[in-house]
C-alpha cells in the first residue's frame, strides 16, 4: 500500500511553505519593497540560499524587515527538515510500491505549485493577508502608496527588461504607457540612473524601468511578450474605463 498519510503530510508541509513565503513576501513588500524583490528575498530566506547582493543587504537595513527575515529563515529551517522526514517516511513506508508513491509525490507537488501560481487566487488572497497583517501586527507600514498617499491598489514597481519583452527597444510614448495609465519614472541602464526621463527615451534591454500604476497592470506589464497589441489595448480600455469612474466621482 501507498503510504498515504506520510505523503499527505509532504503536500500540507509543501503548501505551508508556499503560503509562509507569499506572507513574508507581502510582510516584506507593505515595508516599501517592489513586490520581485519582496518575493525574491522572502523565498531566499525561507530557503535558506543566503544570496549576498545589495538588494539582500537592503531589506536587513530597516528593523520591521529584519524581523520578517528572522522568522522566515526559522520557519524556513523547520519546514525543509520536516518536509524531508515525511518524504523519507514515505518510502520507507511504501512497502514496495516505491515508484507509485514517487509518482504520488511529484504529481502533489506540481499541483501545488500550479496552484500557488494562479493569478486567479493571487488576486484572492493578497488582500486577505495584507488585511491579517495590517490589523494583527505592529508592522509599520512603508509602502510608496502609503508615502505618497495613494490609493491601495496602485505601487511603484521595478521591472527588469529583457529582449523579447512588450517594453523592450520602444520609447514610453510609442508604447502609449500613459493610455494604460502607467507612468515612466526612471531607468536604470549600466550602473546609471535615468529619472523622469523623456517620453522618446527608448527602453533597452537589461535595463530596469521603474513604473507606477495599478498593481495587477504592473506584473502583466512585466510578463507581456513584444507585439502582444491585444494586451495592450484590453489595458487601454480598462484605463479609459477607470477615468469615466473617476470622473464621475470628481463631478459629484
Amino acid at each position: 500500500m501507498v503510504a498515504t498519510n506520510q505523503i499527505l503530510s509532504v503536500f500540507i508541509i509543501f503548501a505551508l511553505a508556499l503560503l509562509v513565503i507569499r506572507i513574508g513576501a507581502i510582510a516584506l513588500r507593505m515595508t516599501g519593497l517592489s513586490p520581485d524583490v519582496a518575493t525574491f528575498q522572502a523565498a531566499s530566506a525561507f530557503s535558506g540560499a543566503g544570496y549576498t547582493t545589495e538588494e539582500a543587504e537592503f531589506t536587513v537595513s530597516e528593523p520591521s524587515r529584519r524581523t520578517i527575515v528572522i522568522w522566515l529563515i526559522r520557519l524556513g529551517s523547520v519546514g525543509v527538515v520536516s518536509a524531508l522526514a515525511s518524504l523519507l517516511l514515505s518510502f520507507i513506508n511504501a512497502e514496495g510500491e516505491n515508484i507509485l508513491t514517487l509518482i504520488y509525490v511529484i504529481g502533489g507537488v506540481v499541483g501545488i505549485i500550479l496552484l500557488a501560481r494562479s493569478q486567479l487566487l493571487n488576486r484572492a488572497l493578497t488582500p486577505v493577508i495584507e488585511g491579517a497583517l495590517d490589523h494583527t501586527t505592529d508592522l509599520t507600514i512603508q509602502d510608496y502608496t502609503q508615502v505618497l498617499g495613494l490609493q491601495s491598489e496602485y505601487r511603484v514597481a521595478e521591472v527588469e527588461i529583457n529582449e523579447d519583452e512588450w517594453l523592450a527597444n520602444d520609447t514610453a510614448r510609442e508604447l502609449n504607457l500613459s493610455d494604460e495609465g502607467v507612468i515612466l519614472l526612471g531607468i536604470e541602464r549600466n550602473e546609471d540612473y535615468i529619472g523622469a526621463p523623456g517620453p522618446d527615451t527608448e527602453i533597452q534591454p537589461e535595463d530596469t524601468v521603474t513604473l507606477y500604476g495599478k498593481e495587477d497592470r504592473l506584473q502583466e506589464l512585466a510578463d507581456r511578450d513584444e507585439g502582444d497589441v491585444g494586451a495592450h489595448n484590453e489595458a487601454r480600455d480598462e484605463h479609459a474605463n477607470i477615468l469615466s469612474e473617476q470622473e464621475r466621482v470628481i463631478d459629484q
